[in-house]
């Protein structure tokens, strides 16, 4: 009887084993799935992205049309808001053009400490953020085609309302987005819940329908 019972004692211990293993990767595929909100973090696609450079994590990157704010403590001349020019660098006080196309704000802050402490500051401490994000592209059937300021937060959805809303013509279903990722444009068609980051461009199409009217 005594080995019966711890017979059934392993068997319950087995099953919550098991169940617990399940619900971890299930825990894992929806992290993966989910798409983050902020600019400043990850970009993370979800599962009807049919491109896989969407699939990957992609921390926001600097480029040119993006507005810095530096702070170096203890040096108020040094501490200004800058602006990413066509060269993808900011022009600091004391050190001259800093490249900054492709990095992010803490990589900015240390390449900045690094020039500083290169016979300008013993050891300076050196904060970066985003000031203003460069523009969005929106393109194809909307009211109103164009450039746009971005904001935090924003969707395909958002923009396409931005700009106008539809034409009479236009697919709502879904839309074209490109985006640079590792230094080359991507394009796909995604969902309109899509979020958006500084410098896509959106492009709505014509339904099949019109085409085929054509």
């Amino acid at each position: 009887r005594s080995r019966m019972r711890l017979i059934g004692v392993s068997r319950c211990l087995l099953i919550l084993l098991t169940t617990a293993l399940a619900l971890g990767a299930c825990a894992r595929r929806q992290t993966v799935y989910q798409a983050s909100a902020g600019v400043g973090g990850p970009y993370v696609a979800g599962p009807a992205y049919a491109a896989p450079g969407y699939a990957a994590v992609q921390p926001y990157g600097l480029d040119t049309g993006d507005r810095v704010r530096g702070s170096v403590f203890g040096r108020e001349g040094v501490s200004n808001s800058y602006l990413v020019d066509a060269a993808g660098s900011v022009n600091i006080a004391l050190i001259g053009p800093v490249p900054a196309r492709g990095l992010t704000t803490e990589a900015l802050a240390q390449a900045i400490a690094a020039r500083l402490r290169d016979g300008f500051v013993r050891e300076p401490h050196v904060g970066v953020e985003v000031e203003a994000y460069r523009p969005f592209y929106i393109l194809g059937e909307v009211n109103a085609p164009g450039q746009y300021p971005f904001q935090p937060g924003m969707s395909v959805e958002t923009a396409i309302a931005i700009a106008g809303g539809y034409s009479p013509r236009a697919d709502k279903r879904n839309a074209l987005l490109t985006r640079s990722m590792n230094g080359a444009p991507l394009k796909s068609k995604v969902p309109l819940q899509t979020q958006l980051r500084p410098g896509d461009t959106v492009k709505t199409t014509v339904t099949v329908k019109e085409v085929v009217a054509a």
